[in-house]
């Protein structure tokens, strides 16, 4: 699984989108919501190449088993956005088969927010 994940960073980092390692019925979960299959997916990419591509990531902690690992790492396009994100990814037949996603897309609602004592 390591290695499956390893190449996934660094197909990204080269813009290869085409070449994931990815399954046909691949299923990707973020807070944006869900993508169901891999045309889905890379249809997606292909039409918003400037919100996926041109990315570099750092990892900072891994945990991997046989069949699915998570990551926790920062990324970041050009010198003015940064995103940290945790991800778990699910394996089957050496292809990443699912990715459930974590990070923070918005401002805190007021409501939300925690109190100074």
């Amino acid at each position: 699984m390591q290695q499956l994940i390893q190449q996934w960073f660094a197909l990204w980092e080269r813009g290869d989108f085409l070449s994931l390692p990815i399954s046909d019925d691949f299923v990707h979960t973020s807070p944006f919501g869900t993508i169901t299959g891999k045309k889905a997916y890379l249809d997606l990419v292909q039409n918003n190449k400037d919100k996926f591509l041109g990315y570099t990531f750092t990892l900072h902690d891994a945990i991997y088993g046989k069949h699915h690992g998570c990551v926790r790492y920062t990324a970041k396009q050009g010198d003015s956005f940064s995103l940290d994100v945790s991800e778990w990814y699910y394996s089957k037949d050496n292809l990443i088969q699912k990715i459930v996603a974590y990070y923070h897309i918005g401002d805190i609602r007021e409501e939300r927010k925690l109190k100074e004592s």
